[in-house]
């Protein structure tokens, strides 16, 4: 039997870099209300100063600060009211001292105001007057012109995955075409006799299918664009035809099942019969995941993977390895890791790169990371868990109270 030549982790990515090294990805322009998620393509600076004036802050009286200096509760100062700012309009006139002005939460303060006392501390004074019971000082309550960004300032950076806030910050910007990142392009061929749609009772001996929708979900969480999935039985025939039907029109095909080195586990013989140069990795020094194959087909620019059967092994690698090229080509950030202290003793794997599913608790001002024990087969060990821990290939084991990094699911 041929044994597993396995890879490490970074060999395998440094491997998978190579083989993709000449991809482009392409770039399209998308609508502001579509672009939660997508990865910007280039960097986008703002074209004006946001804001574009002076805008109050809250309710109350426009002022120039040094004639509130010596305002307080029992020695109040009293202004006159040069006028009242509308909402949506602009100040139309200019504040001298002595005076001041209404304003409302967003509104434009006029030429010559400087600060707001807030409504709270204010109160009408006969015709035209307003007595005010607390200092401002300058620039109080207020956002000057450009605080929030400058004209020609760099808004978002190249490689942003888009949250809502950012989609706020292009909104205020006048921006509602925005270019991205295309997807890439993915089929997931699910192998095995035994499995049967979600909808369908199983026989005795047979299962529900999982991988096919864990994967598929994991994958458009994380920037891919899903062409097509299906079951296929364990015949390398009917593997080989879906295969190369995939290849046509997918950047990556991921095959879930057939990997290891079972009678029908035909994963490997099938990629190297599609393919040139082929199967480049064939078995990872990871726990879960070590039946993992990745190829490349140089004609068609496909990216092949032998994922194992396992629902908890074929998430871990695919996020591992995929999730991370995708990071990788498109220069945005990996979600940041949370510090926190394993609860118990923890033995691992020596060799091998272990991946923990961590549940983190919060406990006397620190988070604390509690493994979740499960075979590789029960989709629950991920369920129980909101993240990760890797333990290093070096270490034999992790004592309780030692500091692990929590990748957040």
């Amino acid at each position: 039997m041929e044994l597993f030549k396995v890879d490490s982790l970074e060999q395998a990515r440094q491997k998978l870099l190579r083989a993709v090294k000449d991809w482009m990805l392409p770039t399209e322009t998308v609508n502001l209300e579509s672009s939660l998620g997508r990865c910007l393509a280039v960097d986008l600076f703002s074209t004006f100063n946001i804001p574009a004036f002076r805008r109050s802050t809250v309710d109350g009286y426009a002022v120039i600060a040094k004639d509130t200096t010596a305002a307080g509760e029992s020695i109040p100062v009293i202004l006159s009211v040069k006028g009242k700012v509308e909402m949506g309009e602009a100040a139309d006139f200019v504040l001298k001292s002595g005076e001041c002005a209404e304003v409302p939460t967003g509104g434009m303060l006029p030429e010559g105001a400087d600060a707001v006392v807030m409504v709270e501390y204010s109160e009408p004074f006969g015709r035209n007057k307003a007595v005010l019971y607390q200092s401002a000082a300058n620039g109080e309550n207020a956002v000057q012109i450009g605080e929030d960004v400058r004209e020609g300032e760099l808004l978002l950076k190249q490689g942003k995955r888009l949250l809502p806030q950012d989609i706020g910050a292009l909104a205020a910007a006048g921006i509602t075409r925005v270019p991205v990142y295309g997807r890439p392009t993915l089929t997931i061929l699910s192998t095995g006799d035994e499995l049967v749609i979600p909808d369908q009772k199983p026989l005795p001996g047979q299962i529900r299918d999982i991988n096919t929708y864990a994967l598929k979900t994991l994958a458009e969480k994380n920037g891919f664009e899903i062409l097509h999935t299906a079951i296929i039985p364990d015949s390398e025939e009917t593997l080989e035809h879906a295969l190369l039907s995939a290849m046509q029109n997918s950047d990556i095909v991921a095959i879930s099942g057939g990997s290891s080195q079972g009678e029908k586990d035909a994963t490997r013989a099938v990629i190297e019969r599609v393919s040139v140069p082929g199967v480049f990795t064939h078995g990872l020094a990871l726990k879960p995941g070590k039946p993992t194959i990745i190829g490349y087909d140089e004609a068609s620019r496909t990216l092949l993977a032998g994922l194992p059967g396992h629902p908890v092994s074929a998430m871990m690698v695919f996020e591992l390895l995929f999730s991370w090229l995708l990071h990788e080509m498109t220069g945005s950030e990996m979600p940041p890791a949370v510090p926190a202290r394993i609860s118990c003793n923890l033995a691992s794997s020596p060799g091998r790169l272990t991946c923990w599913p961590a549940k983190l608790k919060w406990m006397d001002f620190a988070y604390t990371a509690e493994p979740i024990f499960g075979k590789a087969g029960l989709i629950t060990t991920l369920t129980k868990a909101n993240g990760y821990f890797i333990v290093d290939r070096n270490r034999e084991g992790l004592l309780e109270g030692e500091i692990v990094l929590v990748h957040l699911f």
